[in-house]
Protein backbone atom coordinates (compact mmCIF):
# COMPACT_ATOMS: atom_id res chain seq x y z
CA UNK A 1 0.00 0.00 0.00
CA UNK A 2 1.58 3.27 -1.16
CA UNK A 3 1.07 6.81 0.08
CA UNK A 4 -2.50 7.88 -0.54
CA UNK A 5 -4.35 11.20 -0.40
CA UNK A 6 -7.93 11.03 0.84
CA UNK A 7 -10.69 13.32 2.12
CA UNK A 8 -11.39 12.11 5.64
CA UNK A 9 -12.79 13.10 9.00
CA UNK A 10 -10.21 13.34 11.76
CA UNK A 11 -11.58 10.20 13.39
CA UNK A 12 -11.43 8.32 10.09
CA UNK A 13 -7.86 9.46 9.47
CA UNK A 14 -6.90 8.16 12.90
CA UNK A 15 -8.26 4.72 12.04
CA UNK A 16 -6.55 4.59 8.64
CA UNK A 17 -3.24 5.69 10.21
CA UNK A 18 -3.49 3.02 12.92
CA UNK A 19 -3.71 0.26 10.32
CA UNK A 20 -0.93 1.73 8.17
CA UNK A 21 1.54 2.23 11.02
CA UNK A 22 1.50 -1.45 11.94
CA UNK A 23 -0.80 -1.29 14.93
CA UNK A 24 -1.37 -4.75 16.45
CA UNK A 25 -4.68 -4.14 18.18
CA UNK A 26 -7.39 -1.59 18.89
CA UNK A 27 -9.67 -2.02 21.89
CA UNK A 28 -12.42 0.56 22.25
CA UNK A 29 -16.01 1.45 22.93
CA UNK A 30 -18.21 3.77 20.85
CA UNK A 31 -18.97 7.22 22.24
CA UNK A 32 -19.69 10.52 20.51
CA UNK A 33 -17.78 12.39 19.07
CA UNK A 34 -15.22 9.62 18.30
CA UNK A 35 -17.39 6.66 17.31
CA UNK A 36 -16.16 6.85 13.70
CA UNK A 37 -12.78 5.47 14.82
CA UNK A 38 -14.22 2.05 15.64
CA UNK A 39 -16.70 2.23 12.75
CA UNK A 40 -13.93 2.94 10.23
CA UNK A 41 -11.73 0.17 11.60
CA UNK A 42 -14.66 -2.24 11.28
CA UNK A 43 -15.14 -1.13 7.68
CA UNK A 44 -11.43 -1.47 6.87
CA UNK A 45 -11.37 -4.97 8.43
CA UNK A 46 -7.58 -5.00 8.94
CA UNK A 47 -7.72 -8.46 10.53
CA UNK A 48 -8.07 -9.75 6.96
CA UNK A 49 -5.03 -7.87 5.62
CA UNK A 50 -2.50 -7.10 8.37
CA UNK A 51 -3.79 -9.35 11.15
CA UNK A 52 -4.60 -6.34 13.36
CA UNK A 53 -7.14 -7.13 16.08
CA UNK A 54 -10.15 -4.77 16.31
CA UNK A 55 -12.41 -5.39 19.28
CA UNK A 56 -15.36 -3.49 20.70
CA UNK A 57 -14.91 -4.09 24.41
CA UNK A 58 -17.82 -4.26 26.84
CA UNK A 59 -16.73 -0.98 28.46
CA UNK A 60 -13.97 1.60 28.62
CA UNK A 61 -12.64 -0.09 31.77
CA UNK A 62 -12.32 -3.33 29.82
CA UNK A 63 -10.62 -1.48 26.94
CA UNK A 64 -7.82 -0.02 29.05
CA UNK A 65 -7.15 -3.34 30.77
CA UNK A 66 -6.94 -5.07 27.40
CA UNK A 67 -4.37 -2.42 26.46
CA UNK A 68 -2.45 -3.25 29.64
CA UNK A 69 -2.29 -6.94 28.77
CA UNK A 70 -1.49 -6.62 25.07
CA UNK A 71 0.93 -3.71 25.59
CA UNK A 72 2.77 -5.77 28.18
CA UNK A 73 3.43 -8.30 25.41
CA UNK A 74 5.26 -5.58 23.43
CA UNK A 75 2.41 -5.09 20.96
CA UNK A 76 1.48 -1.74 19.38
CA UNK A 77 -1.96 -1.23 20.93
CA UNK A 78 -4.31 1.74 21.14
CA UNK A 79 -7.71 2.86 22.31
CA UNK A 80 -9.83 5.94 21.78
CA UNK A 81 -12.73 7.48 23.61
CA UNK A 82 -14.24 10.84 24.53
CA UNK A 83 -13.84 12.57 27.88
CA UNK A 84 -16.36 10.52 29.91
CA UNK A 85 -14.80 7.26 28.70
CA UNK A 86 -11.25 8.44 29.35
CA UNK A 87 -12.30 9.32 32.90
CA UNK A 88 -13.30 5.68 33.41
CA UNK A 89 -9.86 4.53 32.21
CA UNK A 90 -7.82 6.50 34.74
CA UNK A 91 -7.12 3.62 37.14
CA UNK A 92 -5.86 1.43 34.29
CA UNK A 93 -3.76 4.27 32.86
CA UNK A 94 -2.06 4.74 36.23
CA UNK A 95 -1.37 0.99 36.39
CA UNK A 96 0.17 1.07 32.90
CA UNK A 97 2.40 4.03 33.72
CA UNK A 98 3.57 2.32 36.90
CA UNK A 99 4.25 -0.91 35.01
CA UNK A 100 5.90 0.99 32.11
CA UNK A 101 3.57 -0.39 29.45
CA UNK A 102 3.61 1.59 26.16
CA UNK A 103 0.35 2.37 24.36
CA UNK A 104 -1.52 5.12 22.53
CA UNK A 105 -4.66 6.60 24.13
CA UNK A 106 -6.76 9.04 22.11
CA UNK A 107 -9.24 11.45 23.71
CA UNK A 108 -11.58 13.26 21.30
CA UNK A 109 -12.93 15.67 23.91
CA UNK A 110 -16.55 16.64 24.48
CA UNK A 111 -18.10 19.04 26.97
CA UNK A 112 -18.56 18.18 30.64
CA UNK A 113 -18.50 17.81 33.56
CA UNK A 114 -20.37 14.54 33.94
CA UNK A 115 -22.17 13.31 30.84
CA UNK A 116 -22.23 16.92 29.66
CA UNK A 117 -22.77 17.34 25.95
CA UNK A 118 -21.71 15.63 22.73
CA UNK A 119 -20.39 18.96 21.43
CA UNK A 120 -16.62 19.74 21.32
CA UNK A 121 -14.57 20.96 24.25
CA UNK A 122 -11.01 21.20 25.54
CA UNK A 123 -11.90 20.72 29.18
CA UNK A 124 -9.75 17.61 29.73
CA UNK A 125 -6.46 19.54 29.63
CA UNK A 126 -5.91 19.25 33.37
CA UNK A 127 -6.81 15.56 33.38
CA UNK A 128 -4.30 14.79 30.61
CA UNK A 129 -1.42 16.99 31.75
CA UNK A 130 -1.76 16.38 35.49
CA UNK A 131 -2.53 12.66 35.36
CA UNK A 132 -6.11 11.74 36.22
CA UNK A 133 -5.05 8.60 38.09
CA UNK A 134 -3.22 8.09 41.37
CA UNK A 135 0.49 8.58 41.95
CA UNK A 136 3.35 10.75 40.72
CA UNK A 137 3.40 10.23 36.97
CA UNK A 138 3.51 12.00 33.62
CA UNK A 139 2.58 11.18 30.04
CA UNK A 140 3.50 12.88 26.79
CA UNK A 141 0.36 14.69 25.57
CA UNK A 142 0.10 15.43 21.83
CA UNK A 143 -2.47 18.02 20.68
CA UNK A 144 -3.35 17.78 16.95
CA UNK A 145 -4.99 20.74 15.22
CA UNK A 146 -5.67 19.19 11.81
CA UNK A 147 -6.86 15.99 10.23
CA UNK A 148 -3.32 15.49 8.91
CA UNK A 149 -1.94 15.62 12.44
CA UNK A 150 -4.61 13.17 13.62
CA UNK A 151 -3.00 10.73 11.19
CA UNK A 152 0.63 11.74 11.71
CA UNK A 153 0.48 11.65 15.50
CA UNK A 154 -0.50 7.96 15.55
CA UNK A 155 2.94 6.87 14.37
CA UNK A 156 4.64 9.55 16.45
CA UNK A 157 2.65 8.51 19.50
CA UNK A 158 3.69 4.88 19.16
CA UNK A 159 7.33 5.83 18.60
CA UNK A 160 7.37 7.95 21.77
CA UNK A 161 5.46 5.35 23.78
CA UNK A 162 8.03 2.65 23.02
CA UNK A 163 11.00 5.01 23.29
CA UNK A 164 10.09 5.76 26.91
CA UNK A 165 8.00 2.67 27.79
CA UNK A 166 5.09 4.91 28.75
CA UNK A 167 1.53 5.49 27.53
CA UNK A 168 1.09 8.52 25.27
CA UNK A 169 -2.09 10.61 25.13
CA UNK A 170 -3.37 12.24 21.95
CA UNK A 171 -5.66 15.03 23.18
CA UNK A 172 -7.88 16.02 20.27
CA UNK A 173 -11.37 17.55 20.44
CA UNK A 174 -14.73 17.13 18.75
CA UNK A 175 -13.94 19.78 16.12
CA UNK A 176 -10.81 17.99 14.88
CA UNK A 177 -12.43 14.56 15.14
CA UNK A 178 -15.47 15.53 13.06
CA UNK A 179 -14.05 17.99 10.51
CA UNK A 180 -13.04 16.79 7.03
CA UNK A 181 -9.78 17.69 5.28
CA UNK A 182 -7.42 16.32 2.72
CA UNK A 183 -4.91 14.00 4.38
CA UNK A 184 -1.85 12.16 3.10
CA UNK A 185 -1.65 8.65 4.49
CA UNK A 186 1.73 6.96 4.81
CA UNK A 187 2.59 3.61 3.17
CA UNK A 188 1.66 0.44 4.96
CA UNK A 189 4.18 -0.73 7.57
CA UNK A 190 4.49 -4.38 8.45
CA UNK A 191 3.57 -5.44 11.96
CA UNK A 192 6.46 -6.80 13.99
CA UNK A 193 6.62 -10.57 14.34
CA UNK A 194 6.69 -12.16 17.78
CA UNK A 195 10.38 -12.94 17.25
CA UNK A 196 11.13 -9.31 16.34
CA UNK A 197 9.24 -8.09 19.42
CA UNK A 198 11.17 -10.46 21.70
CA UNK A 199 14.47 -9.23 20.25
CA UNK A 200 13.59 -5.51 20.23
CA UNK A 201 11.77 -5.35 23.59
CA UNK A 202 13.51 -7.68 26.08
CA UNK A 203 11.15 -6.48 28.83
CA UNK A 204 8.03 -7.81 27.07
CA UNK A 205 6.11 -10.89 28.24
CA UNK A 206 6.79 -12.97 25.14
CA UNK A 207 7.39 -16.37 26.75
CA UNK A 208 10.46 -17.39 28.77
CA UNK A 209 11.77 -20.68 27.42
CA UNK A 210 15.24 -19.18 26.97
CA UNK A 211 15.27 -16.48 29.66
CA UNK A 212 14.03 -15.64 33.13
CA UNK A 213 10.35 -14.60 33.34
CA UNK A 214 9.45 -10.95 32.78
CA UNK A 215 7.00 -9.54 35.32
CA UNK A 216 4.83 -6.58 34.27
CA UNK A 217 3.33 -4.99 37.39
CA UNK A 218 2.87 -1.68 39.16
CA UNK A 219 2.70 -3.06 42.72
CA UNK A 220 5.61 -3.24 45.15
CA UNK A 221 5.07 -3.57 48.91
CA UNK A 222 8.68 -2.78 49.93
CA UNK A 223 8.82 1.04 50.27
CA UNK A 224 12.55 1.26 49.53
CA UNK A 225 12.11 -0.64 46.25
CA UNK A 226 9.00 1.40 45.38
CA UNK A 227 10.89 4.64 45.97
CA UNK A 228 13.73 3.44 43.73
CA UNK A 229 11.20 2.67 40.99
CA UNK A 230 9.58 6.09 41.38
CA UNK A 231 12.96 7.81 41.13
CA UNK A 232 13.60 5.86 37.92
CA UNK A 233 10.26 7.10 36.55
CA UNK A 234 11.00 10.71 37.53
CA UNK A 235 14.37 10.54 35.74
CA UNK A 236 12.53 9.31 32.64
CA UNK A 237 10.09 12.22 32.81
CA UNK A 238 13.01 14.66 33.04
CA UNK A 239 14.43 13.10 29.88
CA UNK A 240 11.09 13.64 28.16
CA UNK A 241 11.09 17.31 29.19
CA UNK A 242 14.58 17.76 27.79
CA UNK A 243 13.96 16.02 24.46
CA UNK A 244 10.28 16.01 23.50
CA UNK A 245 8.96 19.58 23.69
CA UNK A 246 7.13 20.47 20.47
CA UNK A 247 5.45 23.75 19.47
CA UNK A 248 4.76 26.02 16.50
CA UNK A 249 5.05 29.80 16.01
CA UNK A 250 2.98 31.95 13.63
CA UNK A 251 1.98 35.58 13.26
CA UNK A 252 4.00 38.75 13.72
CA UNK A 253 7.72 38.89 14.49
CA UNK A 254 7.17 42.23 16.27
CA UNK A 255 4.04 41.58 18.34
CA UNK A 256 2.26 43.77 20.83
CA UNK A 257 0.18 40.90 22.16
CA UNK A 258 0.55 37.13 22.22
CA UNK A 259 -1.91 34.26 22.00
CA UNK A 260 -1.28 30.75 23.30
CA UNK A 261 -3.75 28.13 22.04
CA UNK A 262 -3.82 24.44 21.15
CA UNK A 263 -5.93 22.15 18.98
CA UNK A 264 -8.94 23.66 17.24
CA UNK A 265 -8.63 26.82 19.36
CA UNK A 266 -5.25 27.43 17.69
CA UNK A 267 -6.87 27.21 14.24
CA UNK A 268 -9.43 29.81 15.26
CA UNK A 269 -6.68 31.96 16.80
CA UNK A 270 -4.76 31.95 13.50
CA UNK A 271 -7.73 33.80 11.95
CA UNK A 272 -7.69 36.19 14.92
CA UNK A 273 -4.04 37.01 14.18
CA UNK A 274 -4.99 37.90 10.60
CA UNK A 275 -7.97 40.03 11.66
CA UNK A 276 -5.87 41.87 14.23
CA UNK A 277 -3.18 42.59 11.62
CA UNK A 278 -5.83 44.17 9.38
CA UNK A 279 -6.65 46.54 12.24
CA UNK A 280 -3.00 47.40 12.89
CA UNK A 281 -2.56 45.17 15.94
CA UNK A 282 0.45 42.86 15.67
CA UNK A 283 -0.10 39.50 17.37
CA UNK A 284 2.05 36.38 17.65
CA UNK A 285 0.55 32.91 18.14
CA UNK A 286 2.23 30.09 20.03
CA UNK A 287 0.69 26.66 19.49
CA UNK A 288 1.88 24.01 21.95
CA UNK A 289 1.96 20.65 20.17
CA UNK A 290 3.01 18.83 23.32
CA UNK A 291 0.83 19.97 26.21
CA UNK A 292 3.16 17.92 28.38
CA UNK A 293 6.03 18.53 28.32
CA UNK A 294 4.86 22.14 28.11
CA UNK A 295 6.89 24.58 25.95
CA UNK A 296 8.03 26.73 28.87
CA UNK A 297 11.01 28.33 27.08
CA UNK A 298 8.79 29.43 24.18
CA UNK A 299 6.28 31.01 26.59
CA UNK A 300 9.12 32.89 28.30
CA UNK A 301 10.30 34.10 24.89
CA UNK A 302 6.80 35.39 24.13
CA UNK A 303 6.53 37.10 27.51
CA UNK A 304 9.73 39.03 26.74
CA UNK A 305 8.21 40.35 23.48
CA UNK A 306 4.65 41.39 24.30
CA UNK A 307 2.60 43.58 26.61
CA UNK A 308 0.11 40.83 27.39
CA UNK A 309 -0.78 37.20 26.64
CA UNK A 310 -4.21 35.70 25.97
CA UNK A 311 -4.84 31.96 26.19
CA UNK A 312 -7.70 30.79 24.00
CA UNK A 313 -9.23 27.51 25.16
CA UNK A 314 -12.62 25.87 24.77
CA UNK A 315 -12.98 25.55 28.53
CA UNK A 316 -13.19 27.67 31.69
CA UNK A 317 -9.42 28.27 31.78
CA UNK A 318 -6.95 25.43 32.33
CA UNK A 319 -3.80 25.89 30.21
CA UNK A 320 -3.86 29.54 31.33
CA UNK A 321 -2.56 28.39 34.72
CA UNK A 322 0.51 26.79 33.12
CA UNK A 323 1.17 29.96 31.14
CA UNK A 324 0.90 32.08 34.29
CA UNK A 325 3.29 29.79 36.15
CA UNK A 326 5.89 30.23 33.42
CA UNK A 327 5.38 33.99 32.93
CA UNK A 328 5.71 34.64 36.69
CA UNK A 329 3.92 37.98 36.51
CA UNK A 330 6.20 39.56 33.87
CA UNK A 331 3.16 40.50 31.77
CA UNK A 332 -0.61 40.13 32.26
CA UNK A 333 -2.01 36.75 31.23
CA UNK A 334 -5.75 36.48 30.52
CA UNK A 335 -8.04 33.72 29.30
CA UNK A 336 -10.87 33.57 26.81
CA UNK A 337 -13.04 30.51 26.33
CA UNK A 338 -16.56 29.24 25.84
CA UNK A 339 -18.30 26.40 27.67
CA UNK A 340 -20.98 23.78 27.08
CA UNK A 341 -19.74 22.82 23.62
CA UNK A 342 -19.82 26.34 22.17
CA UNK A 343 -16.80 27.12 19.97
CA UNK A 344 -15.61 30.77 20.19
CA UNK A 345 -15.63 32.87 17.03
CA UNK A 346 -12.60 34.84 15.79
CA UNK A 347 -14.45 38.15 16.23
CA UNK A 348 -15.27 37.61 19.90
CA UNK A 349 -11.65 36.62 20.59
CA UNK A 350 -10.50 39.74 18.75
CA UNK A 351 -12.74 41.89 20.99
CA UNK A 352 -11.12 40.31 24.05
CA UNK A 353 -7.66 41.06 22.60
CA UNK A 354 -8.57 44.70 22.02
CA UNK A 355 -9.75 45.02 25.63
CA UNK A 356 -6.24 44.03 26.74
CA UNK A 357 -4.79 47.10 24.98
Amino acid sequence: MEKEIMLLKGNEALAHAAVRCGCDAYFGYPITPQSEVLETLAELAPWKTTGMVVLQAESEVASINMLYGAGGCGKRVMTSSASVGIALMQEGISYMVGAEVPSLIVNVQRGGPGLGTIQPSQSDYNQATRGGGNGDYEMIVLAPNSVQEMADFVGLGFDLAFKYRNPVIMLADGVIGQMMEKVELQPQQERLSDEEIAHRYPWATTGCRQRKPNVITSVELQPEIMEKHNLHLQAKYQEMEQNEVRYEWSGSDHPVLGIVAFGSAARISQKVVDLAHEEGIEVRLLRPITLWPFPKAAVREMAAQVKGILTVEINAGQMVNDVRLVVEGRVPVEHYGRLGGIVPSPNEILRKLKSML
